[in-house]
């Protein structure tokens, strides 16, 4: 049996989510796989390449950096957060990924992006970093609307989150029959339709498909949930959630508000750690 770790996005509540992935690797709690989408790739990553804390530390040290991420960046290149600078200076110049063990590490790492031309699921495994693996994570996290698509394998990517934001079937059909389930929001939350669908008319003519997956997006995400639910009744699932809504918005760069949902997430870990290292070791 393989052990999964299934980590869905939400941009800046994904802290909540490294708080609960740090916890775990400090003890030591290994899985055969992982799969993230969007802030679930981007942070994820860190847990294969063994850099507990980086995800917090580097979202605080450039929170107020115009060259990150804001509004700024985005009048000057289109894209809310500079994809150059975020996803590659940073991790090879300024806060250093190990990229070494990220590729001595077995456990397999995974994302999903979503095709902007098809509306398809696209899933990619990655095994060694260099600026084409970075660029598949920036793709997993390129949210529509504030980011153009990534050019990657003659596809256009973008945010993984848009077809398929809770990728646990995804794991279960290649083989992972034990999953952890971090979300970013709390239980019993229901997704309604996004009141941005003129937006998405407005700016993404160009691709009808992620018009037509973002206004059935809602449906997607709940449904995913009610199946996320009976796997947790059959005992193959375990999912972690925050007990309230997150007090930070998706883009939020305030670093008080950062470090609280981060410990919010170290906090909800501490309490499930018990459960969590039974259920790894059984699977």
């Amino acid at each position: 049996m393989k052990t999964g770790l299934v980590l869905e996005g939400g941009g800046m509540r994904g802290l909540f989510t490294a708080g609960v992935m740090d916890v775990m690797m400090e003890q030591g709690i290994r899985f055969d796989g992982m799969i993230g989408v969007s802030a679930g790739a981007a942070f994820g990553c860190n847990y294969k390449s063994c850099q507990p804390g980086r995800a917090l530390r580097y979202n605080i040290r450039f929170s107020k950096d115009p060259n990150y991420m804001g509004w700024r960046t985005l009048w000057k290149t289109g894209e809310l957060v500079n994809g150059e600078y975020a996803y590659h200076t940073i991790p090879t110049q300024l806060d250093i990924f190990d990229a070494d063990t990220f590729a001595a590490n077995p456990m397999e790492y995974h994302l999903v992006c979503t095709d902007a031309n098809t509306g398809e699921p696209v899933y990619k495994q990655l095994s060694k970093v260099n600026y084409e693996t970075l660029e598949w994570v920036r793709a997993s996290a390129s949210m529509p609307i504030v980011s153009h698509p990534v050019k990657l394998e003659g596809r256009e990517l973008l945010d993984g989150g848009i077809v398929d934001s809770i990728p646990l079937r995804h794991f279960q059909k290649i083989g992972y029959t034990h999953n952890i389930v971090v979300l970013t929001q709390p239980k019993g939350f229901t997704k309604k339709r996004t009141k941005l669908m003129p937006l998405f008319h407005m700016t993404m003519r160009k691709y009808p498909k992620i018009i037509e997956a973002m206004s059935r997006r809602h449906q997607m995400y709940n449904e995913q949930l009610d199946y996320i639910h009976q796997q947790e009744l059959l005992g193959n699932t375990i999912v972690i959630y925050p007990q309230d809504i997150l007090p930070i918005g998706r883009t939020e760069q305030t670093p008080s508000k950062q470090k609280l949902v981060y410990e919010m997430g170290r906090q909800t870990a501490q309490e499930h750690l018990e459960q969590i290292v039974q259920f790894v070791n059984i699977g």
